[in-house]
């Protein structure tokens, strides 16, 4: 029994010693939010997020994750008129022009509300998040924000999805903390301009100690660790239609070594973008994404790894679909996250 209960310990905490513990996503670029509390109501609307990630599609117990963001400027005017919300044929709203006539954002707050549920085996994480930022203008094009973002999380175990050698084992059953809810935290901050943005975020930034088996059969536990990203990106004109923008995020979380995301989206207009991305230690992906109107924008993404896992997976599949509310200057593509 005691050597039943080593190996469940190893396999449950395998993941919570040694690895991400919190979801991955390959469309950050289009909901940075996600990762940084601090682009809380960035923008002059309420930005809506929906999105669905099922990881390593053919593994039994891959991880699933479902989002919902939320967030909204407080007190925010952009001092602009409002605009159709129909682009004129053959004319570019984002041209060259545009961009040169971009302003710093007046000073103002912003709140938000995230909302994940994340299902890894027989491990579901289940977070929920309200978030705080300020943002103010540092020079006439260029911006700062810093946030912050508190919430709970629930880390539970669903029995059902555990086989033993023994019809039951008391290193989970007899464990009163099958369904675990602590606080959690992050902080973010991010300067952002018409041309590049910079960002810095820690999530879950109180390690906390999280055990599922009885402290008696087995003295092993796993520990919630801080998350660390850093990221950046640039716009490049390449003509009035065209634009290209690369960005590169740095993950690092405790005991691993750093992970890079290289990425490039290239935008056509205020319409239609396509990208790609390569993750380090991990695999590359492409992504496709449109502006369906001054309300609604859709992305997709197709992960194909390259570790071993690409022997049982075909790849990873993320849709985002996104709602601009009260949208009243019409713009089909986000002006200060672009």
């Amino acid at each position: 029994m005691k050597k039943i209960s080593i190996v469940i310990a190893l396999l449950f905490f395998g993941s919570l010693l040694c690895a991400q513990q919190k979801p991955q996503y390959t469309q950050y670029m289009l909901n940075n939010y996600i990762l940084n509390p601090a682009l809380s109501g960035i923008e002059s609307y309420t930005d809506i997020k929906l999105s669905h990630r099922h990881q390593w599609v053919g593994l039994d117990g891959a991880p699933i994750t479902t989002y919902l963001t939320i967030n909204a400027p407080i007190g925010k005017n952009d001092n602009r008129e409002t605009t159709s919300t129909v682009p004129k044929v053959g004319e570019n709203p984002r041209g060259k022009s545009y961009w040169e006539n971009y302003e710093a954002a007046k000073p103002h707050s912003g709140i938000g509300l995230t909302v994940i549920d994340d299902h890894t085996g027989p491990l579901n994480n289940f977070a929920a998040y309200v978030t705080y930022a300020y943002h103010i203008g540092i020079s006439p094009k260029t911006n700062l924000a810093a946030g912050f973002g508190a919430g709970v999380t629930n880390l539970s175990l669903d029995r059902g999805k555990l086989f033993f050698e023994t019809p039951v084992d008391p290193a989970v059953y007899n464990s009163g903390n099958i369904n675990t809810i602590r606080p959690d935290f992050n902080a973010g901050i991010w300067l952002y301009s018409s041309d590049f943005y910079v960002g810095a975020s820690a999530q879950q930034i109180i390690p906390q100690r999280v055990s599922f088996i009885d402290k008696e059969v087995v003295p092993y536990y796993g520990r919630m660790v801080p998350h660390i990203f850093a990221t950046a990106g640039y716009r490049f004109l390449l003509n009035d239609d065209v634009n290209v923008i690369p960005s590169v995020m740095m993950k690092y979380v405790s005991p691993l070594p750093l992970q890079f995301d290289f990425n490039v989206k290239l935008m056509y207009q205020d319409f239609l973008w396509v990208g790609a991305s390569m993750r380090t230690y991990d695999g590359f992906a492409a992504m496709i994404g449109v502006n369906a109107s001054s309300m609604i924008n859709i992305g997709y993404s197709y992960d194909l790894t390259t570790s071993r896992l690409n022997t049982v997976s075909s790849g990873s599949h993320e849709i985002i679909v996104g709602f601009l509310i009260g949208n009243k200057y019409g713009d089909w593509c986000p002006k200060r996250v672009w």
